[in-house]
C-alpha cells in the first residue's frame, strides 16, 4: 500500500488533523515507512504458535484489593462544590 496524496487527504479528514503544506511530503514519507514495516510483518510465518503464546511465562502479580479512603481529600474535594449534604455532592434534579 503506498501513502500518496489523495489518501493523506482522507487521513486528515478522519482524524480531524491538518497537516501543514511544509511537512506534508515527510509526512507521506513516514507514513510510507510505517506500512511498509506493518507489510513486512505479515510475511512471517506464525504457522504451529499458539495464540496465547507469550514471551515470558510469569504472571501478572496479584495484590490484595484493600480500599483505602482519606476523609480529608473527599473533604477538600467537597468544600469546592457548591452544595453538599452528608459527605455527597447534591446537583440538580434532571430526571422526573
Amino acid at each position: 500500500m503506498q501513502i500518496d496524496e489523495a489518501l493523506l487527504q482522507r487521513l486528515e479528514k478522519l482524524s480531524y488533523l491538518q497537516i501543514p503544506q511544509a511537512h506534508r511530503a515527510e509526512m507521506i514519507e513516514q507514513l510510507s515507512e510505517i506500512v511498509s514495516f506493518v507489510d513486512n510483518l505479515s510475511e512471517l510465518s506464525t504457522d504451529g504458535v499458539d495464540a496465547t503464546f507469550a514471551m515470558s511465562d510469569a504472571s501478572t502479580a496479584l495484590r490484595e484489593d484493600i480500599g483505602n479512603v482519606d476523609q480529608a481529600i473527599n473533604d477538600d474535594i467537597l468544600a469546592h462544590a457548591p452544595h453538599s449534604q452528608e459527605h455527597f455532592f447534591i446537583v440538580p434534579k434532571i430526571i422526573e
